[in-house]
């Protein structure tokens, strides 16, 4: 038997009819909830700003990282240590200036990658894809790849551990919500692909429980002629 929140719908003094519009004059509004942007919350409208603190001592005082500051180039995403990370992810902020000459394999969960400045292309198990400042990409786990680069990238790379990224319950605000679905693209088997694949010495550096192994082959392991899943 599923279980639902209490909903009791309570409203005090001078207030707005609904979150984040029409706000009170001369107030700020503070999100108060359980879960993030999910579950219940309450929406108090105050006459200082929540966020005007002088001072704050503590191990949860907030922090404000100047990711422009590394600017040191690194050829794999594992020689990058995370800036920020828990149990469940890890974030890095990579720097790549010249194309990889090795594929990479993460065992411990998906990727996302987010271009902030460059392009460049993503070859993998599944094929060519270009890429450039403001995309998104989305590596499954256990996938080998590497990047070309055109132009020197600079990559937020969000390591979901042991996890696998999925899309929240979109409920009312339909299927367009987070992404529009019809701009999604994927890797493709192209002549770009094909041309890559040689006979030549390559090594793959996988990494699992934040240990890197190392395996060589004796041909690119590149080598699909299609795929289906």
């Amino acid at each position: 038997m599923s279980s639902q929140w209490i909903p009791v719908p309570i409203r005090e003094g001078v207030h707005s009819r609904q979150a984040h519009c029409d706000l009170p004059e001369g107030t700020y509004e503070r999100e108060l909830g359980r879960e993030g942007f999910f579950g219940p919350a309450s929406h108090l409208h105050q006459r200082h700003p929540p966020t005007g603190w002088v001072d704050w001592e503590g191990p949860l005082r907030p922090y404000a990282f100047d990711l422009n500051r590394l600017d040191a180039a690194a050829p794999s995403p594992f020689a990058v240590p995370p800036f920020l990370g828990n149990a469940d992810v890890s974030l890095r902020f990579w720097r790549l200036d010249a194309s990889m000459d090795h594929l990479v394999r993460n065992s411990d969960g998906d990727d996302l990658l987010f271009v902030h400045r460059g392009a460049g292309a993503l070859f993998c198990d599944y094929g060519h894809l270009p890429l450039r400042d403001g995309d998104y990409v989305l590596i499954p786990r256990g996938t080998q790849w590497r990047l070309a680069v055109d132009s020197p990238l600079q990559l937020l790379v969000i390591e979901n551990r042991d996890g696998a990224y999925r899309l929240p319950d979109r409920g009312m605000v339909g299927p367009h919500a987070v992404f529009d679905p019809a701009v999604l693209e994927h890797p493709h088997i192209d002549e770009a692909f094909l041309a890559q694949q040689d006979e030549e010495r390559w090594v793959v550096h996988i990494k699992r429980h934040e240990q890197l192994s190392r395996v060589t082959f004796p041909f690119n392991p590149l080598d699909a002629v299609g795929w289906h899943g």
